[in-house]
């Protein structure tokens, strides 16, 4: 078969137009951006098309590994099956972020022949959402500086100033910077640092707001820094927020695409999972309820972030809620987590898939039990996987009470997903379940990580310094302990040592960093050596990313 980035290539798309009306989206209700790609004015649509008739889909995975799970290529398969047999269908994804993209991880639009597209458009600027976020959020970093540098009639304390710069790409060297260098003309020397744009809390208050008024509001509670005399310095304050929402006006409008199979899709909004909370916009998945039956929507890496996440922090603030869930793994994946190394996760070994099935069984207690969602398993197939092995997972899921069902949307789009499909509609058509979270609001801010840990990730406790004990003990009591938490760590582990692959157990998690998302209304909990600013590997991806003399590109995955 072609590379991905070939079919999307040939791929035959229809007008984007087409595809909104399609939906029942009137031709002044959407803004163009070329022929295949749109942005949706949600708030001008008829209210009868965003009350919520739709079901939510909710499609995550096992623990990430380097052998591959295909969430993403999951999600627009399944997509493409519901459609197929008769439910009206839309997709919810995250807009790719090129950090990732020019780095290890490549692209994020599916693969095969469960693609979304644009591809190219969509991996690389896209509508131009994510250069609006850090615009809009490096306006305000620009905004604390001039305040000091003209006066400082707020007294911030330069050492206590908490809003890091953003940018799209993986570049190490910024996590630590000095700014304010060559004289008093250039502004007050300090330390400063930049966070990837995926991990900045106006990424994330984008993809929570319901409104622009919302979001307005959300910018300007936005804690940038403390004063000398200890008190909160917001967005407001500095009177930035206005200007902010002007950045965002159109960044907050969803992007409709489409699949190679034309199943609409919104892609809006693209915060990770390892470092936020993993989830497209609500306005978008709100947006999709009104328009279809069914929405399958995605939540980043493993259960243990992304669906954690959508639950507690998504669900919890928007009332949304999934009616079924897709868990995705792969007969390869599992042979990792059993222990085997990456090339030879092709070979049959019954005994390391077993062992692997560890992995698999945690996520499934996490979603049927602690959640209490009906779920049912996706086998996304590889061409080496071997039968027996297939069977084995099979029969270990059905002895749990559940199905697993193998898929091959991969190599046959839609019609290879058409069980899974089925089974989902099932699911989703017989069970109304009654969605239990992590943990209470009510429950202190130590509370809430410690159930994190302890439930959904297996660890015997949480532990931290008494200084970063101080501060989640002083945002616990300046009102902020409502929050949900945002736990920052290692999607590769259950614990946060990316090394621990299967289940492990009785781990203590450590939490290195707090960070306070007022407009956001959560609580980041960074967690061992996770890093909210990525760098590059060995060979990135940019060095195989290039353009042909025909003006296409090649090399992008």
């Amino acid at each position: 078969m072609s590379s991905d980035i070939e079919i999307a290539q040939q791929a035959e798309m229809k007008k984007i137009a087409d595809i909104a009306n399609l939906l029942g989206i009137p031709e002044d209700k959407f803004e163009l951006y070329g022929k295949f790609k749109a942005k949706i004015d949600f708030e001008a649509l008829d209210k009868n098309s965003k009350k919520s008739k739709g079901k939510i889909v909710l499609v995550t995975a096992i623990s990430p590994t380097p052998a591959g799970e295909g969430k993403t290529t999951t999600t627009v398969g399944l997509g493409d099956a519901l459609n197929k047999i008769g439910k009206k269908t839309v997709i919810c994804l995250r807009e790719p972020c090129m950090g990732p993209v020019f780095g290890a991880k490549g692209g994020a639009t599916g693969g095969g022949m469960s693609q979304v597209v644009p591809m190219e458009d969509i991996n690389l600027h896209f509508t131009g959402d994510f250069s609006a976020i850090a615009f809009a959020h490096n306006l305000l970093c620009s905004m604390i500086d001039n305040h000091i540098h003209h006066g400082n009639d707020m007294k911030i304390d330069p050492a206590r100033i908490t809003f890091k710069r953003v940018m799209e790409l993986n570049d190490r060297v910024l996590r630590k910077v000095v700014v304010g260098l060559g004289g008093k003309v250039n502004g007050q020397t300090r330390e400063e640092g930049f966070d990837i744009v995926v991990a900045s809390e106006v990424m994330a208050i984008l993809c929570l707001a319901e409104s622009l008024k919302d979001l307005k509001k959300r910018l300007g509670n936005i804690v940038v820094g403390y004063s000398y005399e200890n008190i909160p310095i917001t967005a407001k304050d500095l009177k930035a927020h206005g200007a902010m929402t002007v950045l965002l006006k159109n960044a907050l409008k969803p992007n409709l695409v489409q699949t190679l199979e034309h199943t609409p899709s919104f892609i809006h909004g693209g915060p990770f999972a390892n470092i936020a909370h993993g989830c497209n916009s609500v306005i978008a998945t709100r947006l999709a309820l009104g328009l279809a039956d069914y929405v399958v929507t995605e939540a980043g890496f493993g259960a243990d972030l992304g669906a954690e996440k959508f639950i507690d922090i998504k669900c919890r603030k928007s009332g949304l809620r999934p009616s079924v869930c897709v868990l995705v793994a792969t007969v390869r994946a599992l042979k990792y987590h059993g222990g085997l190394a990456v090339k030879d996760c092709s070979s049959v070994d019954t005994e390391r898939l077993t062992q692997g099935l560890a992995n698999l069984d945690r996520h499934i207690q996490n979603i049927t039990k602690h959640f209490n969602l009906p779920c049912v398993i996706a086998i996304n197939r590889f061409g080496t996987d071997d039968e027996i092995e297939i069977k084995l997972v099979q029969n270990h899921v059905e002895a749990l009470g559940l199905k697993a069902i193998v898929a091959n949307h991969w190599s046959e789009g839609g019609t290879g997903a058409i069980e899974l499909a089925n089974a989902v509609v099932q699911l989703g058509e017989n069970k109304k379940p009654k969605l239990r979270m992590a943990y209470k609001d009510s429950d202190s801010l130590w509370e809430k990580m410690r159930k994190i840990a302890v439930r959904i990730y297996g660890a015997k406790g949480i532990s931290a310094s008494r200084i970063i004990r101080s501060e989640i003990e002083k945002l616990q009591s300046s009102g902020f302990g409502n929050f949900p938490i945002c736990v920052a760590k290692t999607q590769y582990s259950f614990s946060t040592d990316a090394s621990l692959r299967g289940a492990p157990k009785n781990h203590m998690v450590t939490i290195r960093e707090v960070r306070l998302c007022a407009g956001a209304e959560f609580i980041v909990m960074i967690c061992d050596d996770i890093l909210t600013m990525p760098g590059l590997p060995k060979n990135p991806s940019a060095c195989t990313i290039d353009i042909g003399d025909d003006g296409h590109t090649v090399g992008l995955s």
